[in-house]
C-alpha cells in the first residue's frame, strides 16, 4: 500500500514540485497551504509523513509541528522541514518541536526522495 504524505507549503509552486516528485514515486500525497490548512485536513486522516514549510502565514511550521506532537496519532510520524533557512537556531527550534529532518530549499527531487526513503524505512 502507498504511503501517504502530506505537504505544507504557502507557495503553490513548491507544494506542485514536491507533490510531482512524491507521486512520481508512487507516494499518495496531500497538499496544504499553511499549517491551520494541514491541520484541518489532517482531522481523521492519518498521513505517514509530513513535509512542511518553515515560514508560512496563519500557523507557521514549528506551530503547525508543536500541535501534532500534541496529538497522540502524530507522536512518531516524520515531519521534515523544507525551508529556505539554513541556520543551526532555526534548526535547533525546528528540532526541540519535534521535527525529524530538514531539508534547504532550493531542493534537488533525488535529494527529497532520498530523505523520503531514509525516514519512512
Amino acid at each position: 500500500m502507498a504511503k501517504n504524505i502530506i505537504t505544507v507549503d504557502d507557495s503553490a509552486s513548491v507544494r506542485q514540485m514536491v507533490s510531482f516528485t512524491l507521486k512520481g514515486a508512487g507516494y499518495g500525497v496531500v497538499e496544504a497551504g499553511d499549517g491551520k490548512e494541514a491541520l484541518a485536513k489532517l482531522t481523521g486522516n492519518k498521513v505517514d509523513m509530513v513535509i512542511t514549510d518553515l515560514n508560512m502565514p496563519n500557523m507557521n511550521g514549528i506551530e503547525l509541528i508543536k500541535a501534532l506532537r500534541a496529538n497522540p496519532l502524530y507522536k512518531f510520524v516524520p515531519i521534515v522541514l523544507l525551508t529556505t533557512e539554513s541556520q543551526d537556531a532555526k534548526k535547533q527550534e525546528g528540532r526541540a518541536a519535534g521535527a525529524t529532518g530538514w531539508i534547504v530549499k532550493p531542493f534537488k527531487p533525488d535529494q527529497l526522495l532520498s530523505v523520503v526513503k531514509k525516514v519512512l524505512g
